[in-house]
């Protein structure tokens, strides 16, 4: 009777969390990320935010890039954004990789997960601003090197810090993003190294807002230094959260990240985004090329207080 209960519990505890879009780097390389374009979209990512250089000089892949905490994961990202950086004529540095996905990403509650550090080499610029990890609305990110931050990592919702963690180092942040995208609330949950997921702040509200393919994984920063940035256990979650990294998520669906981008107004114009920096006070559209029937996103600056 016991075994029987047992098993009973660890199948419906399995049942409760599903990755519905796998972002985690096992078995990829730079050269099969480099295969995307918006007439070919294969891969778990849209990769068309970087420099001018060749895929190797901004992303790598490899089983040293991974958290070792997590045995899901047998690889790694190390995300390089330097002075050869710029997008689309940008003065701020850019590498990022967006979820390529048809799934509902952007409905309901789901879990938005990854694995985050920096090393010696390569060191982020603690006096720039970096954004990470964000949203093209801005209403949930990472940053570092914001003003009067102290060189802390801080997590934001619509521009203002709502917490914030000492980054040294070789130290790997497990971060979630708890998004409702029907009640608008967003909660944060962080960990270091193998410890499990904690929330550390919210639910809380915010101008939650996504077309299930704006999510940058990677930074945007304001400084031309060389930077190192490293990501793994990238994935997205839906049902109940996952607090483990040994072991992170639930059953990720066959072949999730072969699936063709989620259909938007981006996507089927075939042109890249305009995204413009949570920092920059301006009214933007979200598409270089649908100016005249998109709606005009006003773009807080982060020092901007945003109603509650």
């Amino acid at each position: 009777f016991n075994s029987i209960a047992l098993t009973t519990a660890l199948l419906a505890g399995s049942s409760m969390a599903e990755i519905i879009w796998d972002g985690r780097f096992n078995d990829k390389s730079a050269a099969e990320i480099n295969e995307w374009s918006w007439n070919n979209q294969v891969g778990a990512y849209q990769y068309y935010i970087h420099g001018s250089g060749a895929t190797t000089d901004y992303v790598n892949i490899s089983p040293d890039y991974a958290n070792p905490a997590d045995s899901s994961s047998s690889d790694g990202a190390r995300i390089t954004v330097d002075g050869t950086s710029s997008w689309n004529g940008q003065t701020m540095m850019r590498t990022e990789l967006i979820p390529s996905t048809k799934a509902a990403i952007n409905k309901g509650k789901k879990y938005y997960h990854f694995s985050l550090k920096r090393g010696t080499e390569n060191a982020p610029d603690a006096t720039a601003e970096h954004q990470i990890g964000f949203f093209e609305s801005h209403f949930t990110e990472l940053k570092y090197g914001v003003d009067g931050s102290d060189g802390k990592l801080q997590w934001m919702t619509d521009g203002k810090s709502q917490f914030d963690m000492d980054f040294e180092a070789d130290v790997w942040h497990n971060v979630a993003y708890g998004i409702d995208f029907d009640a608008s609330t967003v909660e944060f949950f962080h960990s270091t190294g193998a410890d499990k997921l904690v929330s550390k702040a919210g639910p809380m509200k915010a101008s939650v807002s996504s077309n299930g393919a704006d999510w940058h994984v990677g930074v945007l920063k304001f400084s031309k230094t060389k930077e190192d940035w490293f990501f793994s256990s990238v994935y997205i979650e839906d049902g109940e959260l996952t607090t483990s990294i040994s072991a992170s998520g639930g059953d990720a669906p066959a072949k999730a990240s072969s699936a063709p981008a989620a259909s938007s107004t981006t996507a089927a114009s075939s042109k890249a985004p305009i995204v413009v920096p949570s920092s920059s006070a301006a009214a933007v559209t979200t598409t270089s090329t649908e100016a005249s029937s998109s709606s005009a996103t006003a773009v807080k600056s982060s020092a901007t207080a945003v109603p509650t």
